[in-house]
Order: structure tokens, then C-alpha cells, then sequence
């Protein structure tokens, strides 16, 4: 059913420079329908800028939502995480403030740049890693099956053999050890060469940036009971 009056409307009140929602605030009808109307109606450049001007934002004020959002979530894990390693600590668990205190110095980071950073664990110490992977399947509660496995080795290493050494070490298949090499260094001022040399491993968890915040709690309340913050 044809509306007239209310399509001179919408198209008057486009030609102010109104976007789809301003106007159908004002004229009340489907937006296939506005859209079809207004499809030939131009905008004048000063209408166009209001336009991106507001869409803009509007994007910005969502993203400020998400962002205050993300902030209670952090907060929120990193308050129970904290209580959770009180208790650990009143109990005097061995292993969980050496796993904790581990990542805390080899593990990946949070940064002002990288504010969602997985579990991520590197080390050359097979020891390490076996208690790193043994601390995640019991403190974190990981599944065997997201816990990720790379080499980073130098290019001109026995890289065959180092493979072998870690997944004899590992007790993983082939397929769960992915290489990845480092950028040859003709005079390196490393003293891990020749045949000992295997690379370093790193543990990557799989969607487990919940788990990086709550690590971050623990590692708080170490600091705290040690007094050093």
C-alpha cells in the first residue's frame, strides 16, 4: 500500500542528512521499504561527513564497551585466581609454585600490544618442560590434546636428530612436533653448538587466553606472599 506522505517525509528528512535510524525514529515503516525509496537520493558532502562522523562514533563507543567489558572479565579471573593460590600456598604446594613461578619466568607475557596472550612455555630443559607439561594437566586442568609442541632450531643443526631427541623425550608422535628454524648465525656467541645442541621447545595451549589470566593471578599472589609488591 502506497504511503505518500510518509515517503516525501523520509526523503526530506534524508536530504537533511538523517540516517536510516534517525528517520525511521520519525516515519515508522520497514527499512527494505526506506531503502527503496531513498535508494536515488543523494547526499551532499557536509551530510555524508555528519554521517560517517556518527558512525564513527558509534563504533568507537562500542568498542569502549568491549573493552570496560574485557576489564571486569580480566579482573573478575584474576580476583579468583588470586584466592584460588592463597590457599595453595597456605598449603604449601611444591609443584604448583614451581610451575607457577616458571612461566612466570620463561612464559609469554601480557603486553599493552598483545592484551589477549595465550599459554605459551619455552625452554631448552627437557626437565622444565616435562614439569610445565605435567603442572598444566594438573593445576589448569588441560587436556593432553591442546597442548601445541615446537622446535625452534638453527638451520645448519643436526635438525633430524633433534627432532628425534625431543619426541623420544616427549613420547609424541611426528605429527605433533612442528619445526620451525632459526635465521643462521655465522659467529654465533651461543655455547649450546655441535651435537648437544636441540633446539628449544615451546608449549603453546590452544584457546587459553583465560588460563594466561589466571596464571596472572597466581603469579600476584606469589609476589604478594614474598612481599616483594
Amino acid at each position: 500500500m502506497a504511503k505518500p506522505v510518509e515517503r516525501e517525509r523520509a526523503i526530506e528528512l534524508r536530504r537533511h542528512g538523517l540516517s536510516y535510524r534517525e528517520i525511521r525514529a520519525q516515519v515508522p515503516v520497514a527499512k527494505s521499504t526506506l531503502s527503496l525509496w531513498l535508494r536515488q537520493v543523494g547526499l551532499a558532502k557536509a551530510q555524508r561527513q555528519r554521517l560517517t562522523e556518527r558512525r564513527l562514533a558509534a563504533a568507537h563507543r562500542g568498542s569502549q564497551k568491549r573493552h570496560i567489558e574485557c576489564l571486569a572479565r580480566v579482573a573478575a579471573i584474576h580476583n579468583s585466581a588470586i584466592q584460588e593460590a592463597q590457599g595453595l600456598i597456605q598449603a604449601s604446594d611444591v609443584m604448583w609454585a614451581v610451575g607457577t613461578t616458571l612461566y612466570w619466568a620463561e612464559g609469554a607475557k601480557t603486553k599493552p600490544w598483545r592484551s589477549h596472550a595465550r599459554f605459551q612455555f619455552t625452554n631448552t630443559d627437557p626437565l622444565a618442560i616435562d614439569l610445565v607439561r605435567c603442572w598444566l594437566r594438573r593445576y589448569c586442568n588441560v587436556d593432553e590434546s591442546d597442548i601445541l609442541f615446537d622446535i625452534y632450531i638453527h638451520e645448519n643443526a643436526d635438525v633430524e636428530s633433534a627432532r628425534m631427541h625431543w619426541m623420544r623425550h616427549l613420547h609424541i608422535p611426528e605429527s605433533r612436533l612442528r619445526t620451525y628454524f632459526k635465521k643462521h648465525n655465522a659467529k654465533p656467541k651461543r655455547y649450546n653448538v655441535g651435537r648437544t645442541y636441540c633446539g628449544t621447545v615451546r608449549i603453546t595451549v590452544r584457546k587459553s587466553t583465560a588460563l594466561s589470566r589466571r596464571i596472572e593471578g597466581w603469579i600476584k599472589a606469589i609476589a604478594e606472599h614474598c612481599g616483594v609488591v
